[in-house]
């Protein structure tokens, strides 16, 4: 439920890419953060990933289909254990092609480009962040995969300020917008390589009829191009 004044509206900060609010609802949300918590325990835990130079992320994440960690895809968690993580179940590939179709077919029914049509995207890898308190994501761009697809990313839990910037640098110019429970966000196209992050969620701002009374989970979906 948005505590907003007036009806948010969808946008578009940049070619290609789409904020849809209020797009999943309320029972769908809750089958997700179930299935998260049972991701979360295995075959492969959910870890805080730590980058090349020795910082550890605040966020933590589990992955489905391929393991990323900064910066490759590899099907065995070598970072965590080895083991080899779970598949990218049917319905949540499907809900990746319903959120291209609601934030690209245009008014005739047709798409403005061929990696925008539904029937064209099968995402093979999840990644799910979970936010704790506090949790945030600096600015960088999805650019460990051979596909140029587009993401979907599904907010559910606590709001948080999510900045959308430019294929060119990690400052201005970019766009912040408020990511709420149920929120979906599709960046293709043009803005497909865009940096984009979390500078900081709202704690206490979940809608309890998501399922999750704390913390913010993202999903994000992606093709990798990897065989």
């Amino acid at each position: 439920m948005s505590n907003s004044l007036f009806p948010r509206e969808r946008s578009e900060p940049a070619v290609g890419a789409v904020h849809v609010p209020g797009w999943l609802p309320a029972e769908k949300q809750q089958r997700i953060v179930q299935a998260c918590r049972q991701w979360a325990i295995g075959p492969v835990p959910m870890r805080a990933a730590v980058l090349p130079g020795g910082h550890t992320m605040s966020v933590q994440t589990v992955c489905l289909g391929w393991h990323w960690q900064p910066y490759k895809y590899t099907r065995t968690a070598d970072d965590v254990g080895g083991g080899r993580v779970a598949e990218l179940p049917d319905w949540l590939i499907e809900l990746g092609r319903d959120a291209l179709r609601e934030a690209y077919r245009q008014p005739d029914g047709s798409y403005a480009r061929e990696d925008f049509r539904p029937e064209n995207y099968t995402p093979d890898t999840a990644l799910i962040n979970y936010y704790a308190e506090g949790a945030h994501m600096g600015m960088h761009q999805d650019k460990d995969e051979k596909s140029s697809a587009p993401v979907v990313s599904i907010s559910i839990g606590d709001t948080c300020v999510f900045r959308f910037g430019n294929t060119e640098t990690r400052t201005r110019p970019y766009t912040d917008l408020e990511l709420e429970s149920g929120d979906l966000f599709v960046f293709g196209g043009p803005s497909r390589f865009a940096y984009h992050g979390v500078p900081r969620t709202l704690a206490g701002t979940a809608d309890p009829a998501s399922g999750l009374a704390s913390g913010r989970i993202n999903i994000t979906l992606r093709m990798t191009g990897l065989s």
